[in-house]
């Protein structure tokens, strides 16, 4: 099973990691956790006029996993909404845990699905996509108090 679940696109990913840098004047930041693994990702955005990703940069401290589903979100985030964002990461929750057969339109999820069966591992998959959605949210949030 560890053969199916850390495949080798699964480490491809997991080395070919975009916008690994963070940015220096963020419109918004947010950073999540694995309590299971320790695995963490920080993600900084900044959104033009519609609220849109123009600029993206992250902190992968994760497992394959993880590192492989930070690279798919930066590969697709430029140019994304809150909406989609939210949608992608609720997709993917419910495609690890069953609730749903697809992972949703975000491309390359489906990597994952040799994950769904190994609960263990879907938080440290989540991270990315909840930390982006929080960083824009908190932009988002920051740019309507302005």
């Amino acid at each position: 099973m560890a053969e199916a679940l850390y495949n080798t696109q699964i480490l491809k990913l997991a080395t070919s990691i975009p916008h690994q840098v963070r940015l220096d004047r963020p419109h918004g930041t947010a950073e999540r956790r694995s309590p299971v693994c320790g695995s963490r990702v920080s993600v900084d955005v900044v959104l033009d006029e519609a609220g849109r990703i123009a600029e993206l940069g992250q902190e992968v401290r994760a497992c394959a996993l993880g590192q492989a589903s930070a690279s798919l979100m930066a590969a697709h985030a430029i140019g994304r909404s809150l909406a989609e964002l939210e949608e992608a990461r609720d997709a993917l929750a419910a495609f690890l845990t069953g609730e749903r057969d697809d992972p949703g339109p975000w491309p390359g999820l489906e990597i994952f699905a040799p994950a769904r069966a190994h609960s263990a591992r879907h938080a440290s998959i989540r991270l990315a996509f909840e930390a982006v959605a929080e960083a824009v949210a908190r932009a988002a949030n920051a740019a309507q108090a302005a």
